[in-house]
């Protein structure tokens, strides 16, 4: 499978359109070596269009330059990110595609939606080192769907060598020769507009939302956003699917009275979930920080970083094949319909949640200063998951409250932070015993993880004190 980023802009044109003179636009000098392709492009989805509600195309086509199956997804805000797979046949959609969308469509069969055929004319535009700046496309399109048929013509701008100005000077130039801006997305979603806003419309929620409602949601949507990028082992897709996993649960637990019965079910499985990722996410961190100790140490401890590396290496791999195997559980699937339901039909009797933000405050507030009194390291560490929730709670009500409730998150994560670094140095400790308990090196590794809990745990009085002012609580407390 190939994964390319796809920028390119769409104008609806009408049938006598002509190319304006693009020579001198934007570095262009030449504008030559047209092609024409005949496209037929079958399109793939849901009953409900569940893939193009959520801003995915999946396609298999025939014709032009990279025959075969596509799927689109959105990509970092300037492009859209495409996965290809050539020489595939038939109606039924290679698995690896399938993998990347199984959050969205879980257990629905995908068939044929529409049938767009293109007859194209591609020009590129060259600078003058004979670079290809960008493809335009002239485009006739005749679409059928559902025994409904349209047809009309449309330019793309595909951008290759070039950068975002070239493609506003072609813009520039298209639309002073009586282009529009194009009325849809793409082709699919102007020849099933009306379909596609049917199923807009069965799909809207009609709760009223209310911040907790949107908080979950949030998380939620967050858990499918980093749902593909966690199944091809991408560090930082596993690190936010498990932040808003955790995020989720938390507020599950805090605001209970908010949501179903089902609600606690549903948290012991997120629970599984995060564990999941965390067997991924956490050696990938242990790694770099110690290896970070180790190359800092000299070359006579490169054997000990290389048994650190060997180890928790294997153990990324070992999280890896297992996650891969729960996100394409019925189990996982069960989960996610389940987040559904809680998200998309909660009480409307909660409460306020202010109230609450305020009362798991107090008690990671309480927890923190017992455990700081005893010393004992399991304490502290069980106020700082307290600590997590509330940060998470005040997140909730953030936005109605703005710059104070915001200062009031910032200083719960710094004071979360610091008691992690000491928590991250004892389970540092742990494993470095796990490795390498007869070693002379990995003795001396261990002092200095046990060095660092205690410089870390000497800030955390300071953090205290940021954390709770007057002036980044005053607003909580008159909420």
């Amino acid at each position: 499978m190939e994964i390319a980023t796809e920028t390119e802009r769409k104008y609806d044109v009408p049938a006598t359109f002509e190319l304006p003179q693009l020579t001198g636009v934007a570095g262009i000098t030449g504008v030559d070596g047209t092609e024409i392709h005949d496209l037929d492009a079958t399109y793939f989805d849901t009953d409900d269009l569940r893939l193009m509600r959520n801003r995915r195309t999946l396609r298999r086509r025939a014709g032009g330059n990279d025959a075969g199956w596509h799927l689109k997804t959105p990509g970092d805000g300037t492009g859209r990110t495409e996965h290809r797979i050539s020489g595939h046949e038939g109606d039924a959609v290679p698995d690896e595609l399938v993998s990347i969308v199984r959050g969205l469509v879980r257990r629905a069969p995908l068939a044929p939606v529409c049938r767009l055929r293109t007859h194209r004319v591609e020009t590129p535009l060259r600078d003058g080192e004979g670079r290809t700046l960008a493809l335009i496309a002239q485009d006739q399109v005749h679409a059928e769907s559902e025994g409904q048929e349209s047809a009309w013509q449309e330019i793309e701008v595909e951008l290759v060598d070039g950068d975002a100005a070239v493609l506003d000077a072609v813009e520039q130039a298209l639309l002073a020769a009586g282009a529009t801006l194009a009325a849809g997305p793409s082709k699919v979603s102007r020849a099933l507009a009306e379909r596609l806003t049917e199923a807009k419309e069965k799909a809207k929620v009609k709760t009223k939302v209310n911040p907790v409602l949107r908080y979950a949601r949030e998380q939620r949507d967050a858990i499918l956003e980093y749902d593909p990028p966690a199944r091809r082992g991408d560090a930082e897709g596993v690190h936010k699917m498990r932040v808003a996993t955790r995020r989720l649960r938390s507020t599950l637990k805090t605001y209970k009275r908010w949501f179903p019965e089902e609600g606690p079910a549903t948290s012991d499985e997120l629970r599984w979930l995060a564990g999941m990722l965390g067997a991924v996410r956490d050696p990938q961190v242990l790694e770099g920080k110690l290896l970070a100790g180790v190359e800092e140490s000299g070359p006579e401890f490169e054997p000990a970083a290389q048994r650190i590396r060997a180890a928790l290496e294997h153990r990324v791999a070992q999280g890896l094949d297992e996650l891969a195997e729960a996100l394409e559980s019925d189990r996982y699937l069960a989960l996610l319909d389940a987040i559904d339901t809680l998200a998309d039909h909660p009480r409307q009797n909660g409460g306020d949640p202010a109230e609450r933000t305020r009362k798991i405050l107090r008690k990671a507030d309480e927890e923190l200063d017992a455990a700081t009194k005893s010393g004992v390291d399991e304490e502290l560490h069980d106020a700082r998951k307290t600590y997590k929730k509330a940060r998470y709670a005040v997140e909730v009500i953030q936005p109605e409250h703005g710059k104070p409730a915001k200062q009031l998150v910032k200083a719960l994560t710094d004071l979360q932070d610091g008691l992690g670094a000491h928590q991250d140095s004892t389970i540092a400790r742990q494993v470095l015993h796990e490795i390498g308990p007869d070693s002379f090196y990995f003795g001396v590794l261990y002092g200095r993880q046990e060095q660092v809990g205690k410089e870390t745990l000497r800030e955390v009085p300071a953090l205290v004190r940021a954390s709770r002012r007057k002036k980044v609580r005053r607003w909580l407390a008159k909420t």
